[in-house]
């Protein structure tokens, strides 16, 4: 039997609650691959913070391979795999800045220590050993003492409007179930069910 999918947030958001229930760590990890200035794919694990119709929202700093890969060239793919579950769910969109609004919003939630590492870690630039990270995290950590941490410049959200999603299921002998979504520019989705 197919999968039949009338809103893919909706079955998106079923899926993910059940990885919460089933997955032993991380069920909102997630593979980013973005396109480097060499024209190089590159990819890592990276965490989904929300998600809504728009599409799928993850933090980082702006300074970082991901940030600066993502600002020159605004398109990525995700991959959820939730192996406790076979399943999976691909993505393939256009990405955009989140606001500073709710940039700011999701930093506020993060624990303290966290919202000092984002100050600390020059993310994705070579250090000469481990001790200077964690002597910028004292350095940031006696900055700001008990205050107010605020969000640096350098560190915020991209939003993957998703393009193209495809659901995939295991079933006995591989014959797995795909269903492919594409959105067509008035904001609805056609479907496809795929061969495994």
């Amino acid at each position: 039997m197919s999968l039949t999918v009338d809103d893919p947030f909706a079955l998106f958001g079923e899926w993910l609650a059940a990885a919460t229930e089933s997955e032993p760590n991380d069920p909102t990890a997630m593979a980013l691959a973005t396109v480097g200035a060499d024209g190089m794919p590159s990819s890592r694990m990276v965490l989904l913070k929300d998600f809504d119709a728009r599409g799928f929202v993850f933090y980082t700093n702006l300074g970082s391979q991901k940030g600066r890969e993502l600002l020159a060239h605004p398109k990525a793919a995700l991959l959820f795999h939730w192996k406790s579950l076979r399943r999976q769910v691909r993505v393939q969109g256009l990405v955009s800045a989140v606001s500073a609004e709710e940039a700011n919003e999701y930093y506020a939630s993060r624990p303290r220590h966290s919202r000092i590492g984002a100050w600390a870690s020059k993310q994705s630039q070579a250090m000469e050993g481990r001790w200077v990270l964690e002597k910028r995290v004292a350095e940031f950590a006696a900055k700001f003492g008990i205050g107010e941490i605020p969000r640096p410049e350098f560190w915020s959200g991209f939003r993957v409007e998703p393009q193209v999603i495809e659901f995939w299921k295991d079933g006995a002998f591989r014959l797995h179930d795909r269903t492919r979504l594409e959105r067509a520019p008035d904001g609805t989705w056609s479907h496809a069910v795929l061969y495994p």
